[in-house]
């Protein structure tokens, strides 16, 4: 039993050091030309953060949380409330 169990835990690590890590995508932030575009994607317009609260209230959608994606289309956020195109 403890012969397999080596054999096994072996194995494994073996593949896990033979068998390289796929390469993650890289995570390029687009930048939209108008908010119709953007909410195409992300109905619920785009947060700079999790904690951010719309400034206009009660919205149909919640916004996607991403800061590079904020950014790239921060001119879009009209009320300055963090959050670019909320619907």
């Amino acid at each position: 039993m403890k012969k397999r169990l080596a054999y096994g835990l072996s194995f494994a690590l073996l593949l896990a050091v033979a068998v390289p890590a796929s390469p993650q995508p890289v995570d390029a932030a687009q930048k939209y030309q108008n908010c119709s575009e953007l909410n195409k994607d992300y109905k619920g317009g785009v947060a700079k953060s999790a904690s951010v609260k719309n400034k206009g209230g009660k919205t149909k959608h919640k916004p996607f949380v991403s800061a590079k994606l904020y950014e790239e289309n921060q001119k879009k956020d009209r009320d300055k409330d963090f959050i670019a195109c909320e619907k």
